[in-house]
């Protein structure tokens, strides 16, 4: 089925359109609804559709709500159950609950109708885990509140986008789409990118978005414009120049942000000016969201931020002052700011530190680059060597000579010990289920 068209809105993925006017007669849950009103329930489910109807029907009567993301196997569930005290579990109605349960509810569509109406009679949490890049996941309390304190009412907009719902950033790109009176399309498990753009297409989709990892792969696709989006939205990684201005390209019509967010601090601001960075003078804006840099790190504080970490010992998230620490690294130059990676990410050779995001930014700047992945190899002199993977825009390019051209270009941007040891050309770079650029080589 395509995209919901003739359906009015809907969530639609490739294997199921999800009407949104049907909620107020019916669910994806059926029998079990009233039975989960109250409890904590941990949602483990395969298809984004059924996740979203499972998350309009908990929300208002689930006490708490654990986003389980793709790719997570039943044996993590287990603390996952103790730390958010569980006592429910949501899953696919063609599978057998992953674990033993006190409540175990299948999860299936089409919508089935209910016998009496809902009724909202609490705020539900909405628990995330974090990505994990820096350590093991921790859980991150929301609430639709916090989650919808950056999204104003639009006019009509048919969105999409690369993320999983399940995920901070796809989770506010839902609740966007359920703001607003247009659909929402959604990948589908194993669908490649070739195939997404083409039922994007047929779509309609106005409004897109994904990390840069993600879109480096539309530049990529030979169905990069099967999609004329008016709106293109980056997040999740540092957006450099080269990738904003081939989206700018690619899509001239479109406007294209990169927005800043995380899933512990909130949504914070989305740039429009079609610069990497962000302008300095933002630090002493006194709006919703206030930013400090301390020690170099980005903090933010502001009502979208989550409110605490869940699990007995878990630290606190915010600052006494109510400041969230992104460990986000920037640095000023002249009127702006610009990120250069994560505090945790850093390679250290030989004593010196280098951020793996300002590497690709010169190596992405060459003309004949488009994407790079950054990172160590183990060196018994300096400890650590800076190599990278690079993906040519012209795959028959000569790679000797090019190699030589890209090296010498990063030189003249880039201090020694941050130019790379050796490039490896590769067809395509890895990434994370959270869409980012997977960083260990």
């Amino acid at each position: 089925m395509e995209g919901g068209a003739g359906l009015g809105r809907a969530v639609a993925t490739r294997e199921h359109v999800l009407p949104l006017d049907d909620f107020a007669r019916a669910s994806s849950l059926g029998s079990h609804l009233a039975a989960l009103e109250g409890r904590s329930v941990v949602l483990f489910v395969r298809d984004m559709a059924k996740a979203a109807a499972a998350l309009i029907d908990l929300d208002g009567s689930a006490r708490r709500i654990v986003l389980c993301p793709p790719g997570w196997a039943p044996t993590q569930l287990g603390a996952v159950v103790r730390e958010a005290e569980a006592d429910a579990l949501v899953h696919d109605d063609d599978d057998a609950p992953p674990i033993a349960m006190p409540l175990a509810a299948p999860c299936g569509l089409p919508l089935q109708p209910l016998k009496t109406p809902r009724a909202a009679s609490c705020e539900t949490e909405w628990i995330l885990p974090t990505s994990g890049t820096s350590g093991p996941p921790k859980l991150v309390v929301h609430t639709l509140r916090t989650l919808t304190g950056a999204i104003a009412p639009a006019a009509l907009q048919q969105w999409a986008t690369f993320y999983d719902i399940r995920r901070y950033g796809g989770l506010q790109i839902f609740l966007r789409a359920l703001a607003g009176r247009g659909s929402l399309t959604l990948g589908s498990v194993d669908e490649g990118i070739d195939a997404f753009l083409i039922r994007l297409g047929r779509a309609g989709v106005t409004h897109i978005s994904g990390t840069p990892s993600h879109w480096r792969k539309v530049l990529m696709s030979a169905e990069a414009r099967r999609i004329d989006p008016a709106y293109v939205r980056l997040s999740g990684e540092v957006a450099d120049d080269a990738v904003l201005a081939a989206l700018r390209t690619l899509y001239p019509r479109a406007r294209i942000e990169h927005a800043y967010a995380s899933t512990e601090a909130g949504v914070a601001f989305a740039v429009d000016d079609g610069k990497a960075g962000f302008p300095a003078a933002w630090l002493e804006n006194d709006g919703a969201v206030r930013m400090r840099i301390v020690d170099g790190a980005l903090q933010l504080r502001s009502d979208r931020a989550a409110l605490r970490f869940l699990g007995a010992g878990a630290p606190a998230l915010a600052d006494e002052e109510g400041y969230v620490d992104t460990g986000d690294m920037v640095e000023r130059r002249g009127d702006r700011l610009f990120f250069l990676g994560r505090r945790g990410g850093i390679i250290n050779v030989g004593g010196a530190k280098i951020h793996p995001e300002e590497v690709e930014a010169a190596l992405n700047a060459h003309a004949a680059v488009r994407a790079s992945r950054v990172f160590a190899r183990a060196n018994a002199i300096t400890g650590a060597l800076v190599v990278a993977d690079v993906v040519l825009r012209d795959e028959h390019a000569s790679e000797a000579g090019l190699e030589r051209e890209i090296l010498a270009a990063c030189r003249a941007r880039l201090p020694a010990h941050m130019t790379p040891a050796r490039l490896r050309f590769v067809a395509d770079l890895p990434m994370t289920g959270a869409g980012k650029l997977a960083r260990h080589g």
